[in-house]
């Protein structure tokens, strides 16, 4: 392998670790898409090994699952659930569980950034109209999300490359990392219940409904849970998940009351392309040779079990995010001893370890952006301070269940 192939995907992995780099107006789309072509133009990875290097099956479930999310978002979806939520909460503790019971659930069916982008103005605004203490609120908000996607392979993006990679199918990957997720939750309520004890008082409020208009578009919300439960019994029937998730998504592609331009223009187009140029980074570390170094070294980590496969993985996605630690070791899991584990491994802990910083998850900085947009603002130091024994606590929970049914 060339000094020129191994700085260009150095480049490339730093840059999508922080984001973008000092005078450019790049993000990590175009920081990883302009990373993918260099390596394909200086000829670490041809162009046909590029292609086979895409992983067509986790493309079409993200596509399919931003479809789904889009109209779910147009019909009013989220929104209606929340208000309905909020009717019923009357105490700061069952609004605090409430968010975060609804964060989690919500995540571990959709892409847990839809959830927090739609819930966080709605979150914000009831709670400042009862003049409580927006922070704790929105930490649950984020960390539930995160916790809550760790159950199914439709929650984030990192556990569809995984559930595709590793061939599970819906319900093995659940019913493995189920549990993990309902326990973390219940740390993440416990957790903030003790970082603050002064907003959690035995206070009593009445919902006043919020400002912010309710539009429920009922024909569309009917057709759409129509689509999000045909597709649900498609997979725990067993059903090849991308093309269960698309046939749903074509199915509400089928209108004569939406124009398809809301409907795509509701999507986040450019992760799709995120994920296409590291798919093609990391073609380029198989095809180079470099991927035999990595084995070298991590193969040690995976055969000394659980534990220190979970720090490393908890390690290296703080360093370079997520879905990049995942697609690092994707060449390499199928040669380890137990791959399935070190799937559910790397599952586990690549999600719940976003709840580290407020920079571990894409879901945090959305709660943190959108909460900032109101006049409230969620700090580094904020968020680090229930984030640590939020994660550490849920990452030892993950590691003794996953130890339970090795």
């Amino acid at each position: 392998m060339t000094m020129i192939s191994i700085a260009l995907i150095s480049l490339t992995i730093i840059g999508v670790a922080v984001g973008r780099y000092p005078m450019l107006r790049m993000n990590r789309t175009t920081i990883a898409v302009v990373g993918a072509t260099a390596l394909i133009a200086c000829g670490s990875i041809s162009l046909p090994q590029a292609y086979a290097a895409l992983d067509l099956d986790t493309l079409v479930l993200l596509f399919a699952m931003m479809i789904i999310n889009a109209n779910l978002r147009l019909a009013g979806f989220f929104q209606l659930l929340a208000h309905q939520l909020i009717k019923r909460m009357h105490t700061p503790r069952q609004m605090l569980a409430g968010v975060i019971v609804l964060s989690g659930l919500l995540s571990a069916l959709f892409l847990n950034d839809t959830v927090v982008l739609m819930f966080t103005p709605l979150v914000v605004e009831v709670v400042l109209a009862l003049r409580r203490d927006p922070i704790p609120y929105l930490i649950g908000l984020g960390t539930a999300a995160n916790i809550g996607s760790v159950a199914t392979i439709t929650g984030n993006p990192q556990n569809m490359i995984i559930g595709i990679a590793g061939e599970f199918t819906y319900i093995q990957f659940s019913r493995a990392l189920l549990p993990v997720a309902l326990i973390g939750l219940g740390i993440a309520w416990i957790v903030i219940l003790l970082l603050f004890p002064a907003e959690f008082t035995r206070a009593v409020f009445v919902y006043d409904k919020p400002k912010t208009r309710l539009r429920v578009h009922r024909p569309l919300l009917i057709k759409g849970c129509v689509a999000l439960t045909a597709m649900l019994v498609a997979f725990l029937a067993g059903a090849a998940i991308p093309v269960a998730a698309l046939a749903a998504a074509s199915l509400l592609l089928i209108t004569r009351r939406l124009k398809p331009e809301r409907v795509f223009s509701e999507m986040d187009d450019s992760l799709l392309f995120f994920f296409a140029g590291l798919f093609v980074v990391t073609g380029a570390i198989e095809s180079s040779g470099l991927s035999g170094h990595l084995f070298a070294r991590f193969h040690t980590l995976a055969a000394g079990g659980i534990v220190p496969l979970t720090a490393t993985s908890a390690v290296l996605s703080n360093l370079i995010s997520n879905v990049p630690a995942v697609l690092l070791f994707r060449p390499l899991v199928p040669s380890f001893p137990d791959p399935q584990q070190t799937w559910l491994t790397l599952a586990m802990a690549t999600t719940l370890a976003g709840n580290l910083t407020l920079l571990g998850s894409v879901a945090n900085l959305i709660v943190a952006e959108s909460a900032r947009r109101y006049g409230v603002r969620l700090t580094f130091g904020a968020f680090l301070r229930a984030g640590i024994p939020i994660t550490l606590l849920s990452l030892l929970a993950g590691i003794l269940w996953l130890m339970i049914i090795a």
